[in-house]
């Protein structure tokens, strides 16, 4: 029983100096967790030609109001809307009896004026005789003077009267002033026109050429002029200019600046530009909107990086680059957009390899396992363009 009593105890201790033992050795350490995996891309090296952007409406070379000048119903309309009409061709009639009657009237009170003068004259030419030999009075004679001058003025007065009436007349023929496309009619055959103001009937826009209207700000006109002078041109107007039209389309004719503002428009803070474009197939018609772009400058061997690499924070601008296997951010100058890529003018090399992707994971200074990005398709031909109100940096 004894023996028995003893083994248990001996069986006790060994245990609790295993569990003691046990107790006292350290935990193995932990494996570290793998570097975090990111994606990489060369920076792209070429030339990049930078444009400006301008979005802007069309508007005829010429815009002339057709109005009634005369008071009279509208008996005949002679065009087609919506076609192009010649300079003198005939667009409207209004009734003409009423206008006639009046010259007839004119006409006749003309003739009476100048019965009225020849008596006046015949007057005179009695009188002068007679005083000289006192058979009438100076008085008479000067009253026979003063009906003569009166006579006279009459007859000013029914020449001016006939012009008038007969102006009047023509204003019953309404022709085109100008060659050019005529719009809808506001006023059909049959109304009355003219009555206490001058009614517009429609409107003539001569679109060969046509104008582009933009508004440019402050910093891109300086822009553009001080980069025109540095070129040895005088005026923005030297420049040819591309239209791209609604569709996406670029219009086949070039443009150049022809009109620029005197002074900028306090309200919007830009400067208005006017672009005249050859329209010979009148495809461009007015109140069309497009946008302009104006070649601004040419940076050869520019370095160019995805947009999805560069950080943005309070306005500077950061991209991680890899080397070997660390992670740097370097801060960048960024110029235009290039479709999906942005023009880096400081702070990287065309040896560089930048992070696209696992910005979000890593720090400056980290450990990384860097694989290469998927190739980004990039045009072959690459431009750069600015838009109003953003200019490169």
């Amino acid at each position: 029983m004894n023996c028995v009593s003893e083994r248990v105890k001996t069986a006790a201790i060994a245990l609790s100096v295993v569990a003691a033992a046990t107790a006292c050795k350290e935990p193995p350490p932990a494996t570290p967790p793998p570097p975090p995996e990111v994606l990489v891309a060369d920076v792209i090296k070429r030339d990049v030609p930078v444009y400006l952007e301008l979005v802007g409406q069309t508007i005829g070379y010429q815009d002339v109001e057709i109005r009634a000048r005369v008071e009279g119903y509208l008996t005949n309309m002679a065009f087609q809307e919506g076609t192009v009409v010649r300079k003198g061709d005939l667009l409207y009639e209004i009734d003409r009896q009423p206008l006639e009657a009046t010259l007839a009237q004119a006409r006749a009170d003309q003739a009476t004026a100048e019965a009225r003068l020849a008596k006046a004259n015949n007057d005179v030419a009695r009188y002068k005789p007679l005083v000289a030999k006192q058979a009438v009075s100076q008085r008479e004679l000067d009253d026979a003077l003063a009906l003569q001058d009166a006579a006279r003025s009459q007859v000013d007065a029914a020449k001016a009267a006939v012009e008038k009436a007969r102006l009047d007349l023509g204003y019953t023929r309404i022709t085109a002033p100008i060659s050019g496309l005529v719009g809808a009619t506001l006023v059909k055959t049959g109304n009355l026109v003219g009555r206490g103001e001058s009614t517009l009937l429609t409107t003539i826009s001569q679109i060969d050429p046509a104008l582009f209207r933009v508004g440019v700000t402050e910093a891109d006109y300086l822009l553009v002029r001080r980069r025109g002078i540095e070129s040895g041109k005088q005026a923005s107007g030297q420049a040819e200019i591309q239209l791209t039209l609604a569709d996406s389309s670029v219009y086949g004719h070039t443009g150049k600046v022809t009109v620029v503002d005197r002074a900028v428009d306090p309200t919007t803070g830009t400067l208005g530009i006017q672009i005249q474009f050859p329209n010979p197939d009148l495809l461009l018609r007015p109140g069309q909107y497009g946008r302009a772009r104006l070649l601004l400058d040419n940076k050869p061997g520019a370095l160019l990086v995805q947009q999805r690499a560069v950080q943005e924070l309070q306005n500077l601008y950061s991209v991680a680059v890899v080397s070997g296997d660390k992670v740097a951010f370097k801060n960048v100058k960024v110029g235009p957009r290039v479709d999906s890529l942005w023009v880096i003018e400081e702070g990287l090399t065309a040896s560089d390899k930048v992070v696209v992707e696992g910005l979000q994971r890593i720090q400056d200074g980290m450990t990384v396992s860097a694989k290469a990005a998927p190739p980004t398709p990039v045009p072959a031909k690459t431009e750069a363009v600015t838009t109003a109100g953003e200019t490169t940096r």
